[in-house]
């Protein structure tokens, strides 16, 4: 599996040589496509081969496209996946409403405790505090919305009482960008083991291609908020923001880089659903 996170950011022809990916921009220079884990395209104004394309898609490279803004757009989901993948989307499509219910429930407590924890790490005590008490009167499927309720005050403590998610300045642009990021992680992972990004356990919005991955990221995005948490004003905020793949969590009693994390936290949700026993979900630790 690449470790390289590969980011072009200026006006450039990316093609390819061997087993190489070749960049000509001002400078020309090459990195061997078995070592690239991700391909982030910054600018418009890039272009890039077929040919390179397909051998990026090979090396189960991810490759995300920014729009003129800067900002992740979309990227590449590639048709290679598990050799099962029929029987796979069977099994999705059969999981029953009951563990799926569960599951979710289990996502989102997990997701509201690391909030808490976060809080509480930046002296926030009381909000902390409210988060745990949230976390503990979780209905089957959230239908009270513990969740929302946890994620204004979590929010409101951390940028101010007068932060929205909804407003654009820097704060949401760079939780955006690393949310973006977390995302293309889990599309990769669950396209991989055989499953369909579409069909979530909890989001359904029609319009909305990576439902399960939306469903499955949630603990992850205190990552993202950590790290935004701790930008450095003087520096690029997206070379910052690309240090979460260099984060390494606990999960399975082993300290794991990010992206071992997810795939065996994905691997885990979906055996709970597959074996409609909530209780095999591995979740990391902070």
């Amino acid at each position: 599996m690449g470790f390289r996170i590969v980011v072009i950011k200026n006006r450039s022809k990316l093609d390819l040589k061997m087993d190489y990916l070749v960049c000509r921009s001002s400078e020309t220079y090459s990195v061997f496509i078995p070592e690239i884990s991700t391909l982030i395209l910054e600018s418009t104004a890039i272009s890039l081969t077929c040919a390179l394309v397909s051998e990026l898609i090979k090396n189960n490279v991810k490759i995300i496209f920014c729009d003129e803004k800067h900002n992740p757009e979309s990227e590449l989901v590639s048709y290679r996946n598990s050799y099962n993948s029929s029987k796979k989307i069977k099994q999705q499509i059969m999981w029953s409403e009951d563990v799926k219910k569960e599951v979710w429930s289990r996502i989102i407590k997990d997701k509201i405790m690391k909030q808490s924890q976060l809080l509480s790490e930046r002296k926030h005590e009381i909000e902390s505090k409210m988060l745990i008490d949230y976390s503990q009167h979780i209905l089957s499927n959230d239908i009270t919305n513990r969740e929302g309720h946890a994620a204004k005050v979590y929010f409101n403590a951390l940028f101010g009482m007068s932060f929205s998610r909804r407003n654009e300045h820097q704060i949401n642009s760079a939780l955006n960008y690393g949310y973006a990021i977390i995302l293309s992680c889990f599309n990769r992972e669950i396209v991989k083991m055989g499953y369909m990004t579409q069909l979530g356990i909890w989001h359904r919005n029609e319009f909305n291609a990576f439902n399960l991955s939306c469903d499955l990221m949630e603990p992850f995005r205190i990552l993202v908020d950590k790290l935004v948490l701790n930008l450095d004003a003087d520096k690029d905020m997206k070379s910052q923001m690309l240090e979460i793949f260099n984060l390494k969590v606990k999960i399975n009693n082993k300290l794991q880089v990010l992206e071992n994390a997810i795939t065996i936290y994905c691997q885990s949700v979906i055996d709970a659903l597959n074996k409609n026993d909530a209780n095999l979900i591995k979740f990391y630790e902070l």
